[in-house]
């Protein structure tokens, strides 16, 4: 079984579940996802606090794969995979916001660090620049 986290950053560089909905109603295993999401879009967020003035989108959806058909006691995650979607102006702000997401999920994230201990963790980003591409 696939469970899946979507965070999306709001304008205050916070981030809310994707479809809104409350905490409570994640069991634990999904709270270990939106934990780790939420961890790595802080980092990020942070590591972009003084380069990147105007992010106009990120999101982060991480899935894990469940050792069984449904979310019972026993279910163990077998694998992890994270998607970092972006959307910026500038192709200067692009490189910025992927060296940012290296490093978060490579480095300075505890929570994905942790997760690698559990199970494999695969990544992929996507970065889309709208505006001039030659700044």
């Amino acid at each position: 079984m696939v469970q899946k986290i979507t965070l999306r950053m709001t304008a205050d560089r916070h981030f809310t579940l994707e479809p809104e909905r409350p905490l409570e109603s994640l069991n634990p295993k999904e709270m270990l996802l939106y934990a780790t999401a939420d961890c790595a879009g802080r980092t990020i967020t942070g590591l972009l606090k003084e380069h990147v003035d105007d992010l106009l989108s990120f999101s982060i959806t991480l899935e894990g794969v469940l050792s069984t058909a449904t979310v019972v006691a026993e279910s163990k995650y077998n694998s992890f995979n994270i998607v970092y979607s972006a959307e910026c102006r500038t192709l200067k702000e692009q490189i910025v916001i992927s060296r940012a997401i290296n490093l978060s999920h490579d480095k300075y994230c505890g929570m994905l660090q942790m997760l690698r201990r559990i199970a494999p963790l695969s990544h992929e980003t996507s970065i889309v620049t709208t505006g001039e591409t030659n700044s």
